[in-house]
């Protein structure tokens, strides 16, 4: 039998949940946006633009001119996890995204732990990605980097108490320039080819001293965790999926529709550069700005730069969003003592949740302050980690009564599902030590709550709720 409850069609209203013991109607988010705002939403949260000049780089250090081939294969994995998400969103339309989907179909401490490792990335996320502003508004202004990631926090928190339509513009105009950001690089690194596409199978990367070393196959599978990373917005369009309308049909075509666009937006830039950068120690530099600006001018250079911070600027946005519908379905299916479930419940005019979204963008821009850069391994990490326990859901998603429950059906199954599984279970053995211990730790953590706190009152606590109106 399901560890879910199916909640009833009611009208936004700002109250309390009900005490323990008495039969209340959680409370659920107004369906306002079709395919075109969730995928717009989505993408922003993928933001190509601020991956491509922030995370990217990384990789370009660590892999060089495997750059791409990586990021390449890990698209083609992210076709796999997207056909769960497709499948397990439509099935389990709720604002708690994979801890609800996982919850239902894997159990309940499955989908505590899947809660835990989604809050890990999408607390840790916004903040480092905001502290990259300041180095994109260098050519206006010379900032701090934690002061201005601080701001960019505070400004998405604002944005994310209005009305999710409102979002759905603001964040769409910004999309359209970062994508014309993304295009521009393209553009440049194709016009200015230094070498030919056989250097993205060439696997070379500038090591100490000048020297050329080789990209190892276990260097490859090492970086596919950040690559799963870099297109893993995607799954903001599940966490959506109790505000798009008609999810049985939209949530699929949201989740596919934003990794291939985003796979292009990404991708192709990448190639680009690959072939386009002067030599191998530029290339591995990661200084893509520098790149720009010498394949044009400085006004070609500011334009893209300027492009980028709107960009990261629009995906503090849209991940607040996120992350605040996270928090809110927790305390809606009773996670916490009640009177942090009533606080993080509450809806402001808007129909958003304010306090969770305080909640969120507020410590978010205290975390600017702190040093979170060997936090991007802890976060390859949980992605990938959450990524296997969602799998494993979709393995489980046809059996009892869920097999004959309306849903998009992904093809392939359930090879897809057991395949994805194998793979990133070996992904997650070539990570760094530190990096999995660190999440491992945490995760001890969250089971010893779930073990001394929620599993003892079962009864009245992580009580994942799915909107009734969606499961006929």
């Amino acid at each position: 039998m399901s560890d879910t409850l199916r909640t009833s069609p009611t009208t936004v209203t700002e109250e309390p949940l009900a005490p323990l013991g008495k039969t209340a109607s959680p409370q659920k988010l107004k369906r306002s946006i079709g395919v075109v705002g969730g995928t717009l939403l989505t993408l922003s949260c993928v933001t190509p633009a601020s991956t491509l000049f922030v995370v990217v780089p990384d990789l370009f250090s660590s892999l060089g001119t495997a750059t791409a081939l990586t990021i390449a294969i890990g698209s083609l994995l992210c076709i796999a996890v997207a056909f769960c998400y497709s499948e397990l969103g439509t099935l389990i339309p709720s604002a708690g995204g994979e801890y609800a989907m996982v919850s239902t179909l894997a159990g309940r401490l499955a989908g505590w732990l899947v809660f835990v490792l989604s809050l890990l990335v999408v607390m840790i996320v916004p903040p480092v990605i905001a502290m990259g502003t300041a180095d994109y508004l260098a050519p206006l202004v010379h900032l701090p980097a934690a002061g201005a990631g601080a701001g960019v926090m505070l400004l998405a928190t604002l944005a994310g108490l209005l009305d999710l339509r409102a979002n759905a513009w603001i964040t769409g105009i910004f999309l359209v320039l970062e994508v014309i950001a993304a295009g521009v690089v393209a553009v440049l690194g194709f016009a200015h080819s230094e070498r030919g596409a056989g250097s993205l199978v060439d696997l070379h990367v500038s090591g100490a001293g000048g020297h050329t070393d080789t990209v190892t196959a276990m260097l490859i599978i090492s970086g596919l965790a950040i690559a799963l990373f870099i297109t893993q917005g995607f799954s903001t369009a599940v966490y959506l999926s109790e505000e798009l309308e008609n999810p049985r049909r939209n949530v699929a075509r949201t989740v596919l529709a934003t990794l291939a666009i985003s796979t292009v937006v990404i991708l192709v830039p990448v190639v680009a550069i690959t072939m386009g950068a002067p030599d191998l120690a530029a290339l591995t530099s990661g200084d893509i700005s520098g790149m720009v600006e010498a394949w044009s001018n400085s006004a070609v250079g500011t334009f893209v730069s300027l492009c980028v911070a709107l960009a990261i600027i629009n995906a503090g946005i849209v991940m607040v969003i996120q992350n605040s519908r996270v928090l809110f379905a927790s305390a809606r299916d009773k996670s916490w003592p009640e009177p942090v479930n009533n606080a993080l419940s509450k809806l402001g005019r808007f129909g958003s949740p304010w306090v969770a979204t305080l909640v969120v963008g507020v410590p978010g821009a205290a975390l600017c302050f702190v040093n979170l850069d060997t936090l991007y391994g802890v976060t390859g990490v949980s992605v990938t980690g959450m990524y296997l326990l969602v799998a494993v859901a979709a393995l489980l998603a046809r059996r009892g009564s869920h097999r004959d429950q309306p849903a998009w059906r992904m093809p392939l199954w359930p090879a897809v599902p057991v395949v994805l599984i194998a793979v990133l279970a070996y992904i997650l053995s070539q990570q760094e030590v530190t990096y999995l211990l660190w999440t491992g730790g945490i995760t001890a953590a969250a089971t010893l709550y779930w073990a001394l706190y929620l599993r003892p009152r079962k009864d009245t606590r992580w009580l994942v709720s799915i909107p009734e109106d969606e499961q006929a």
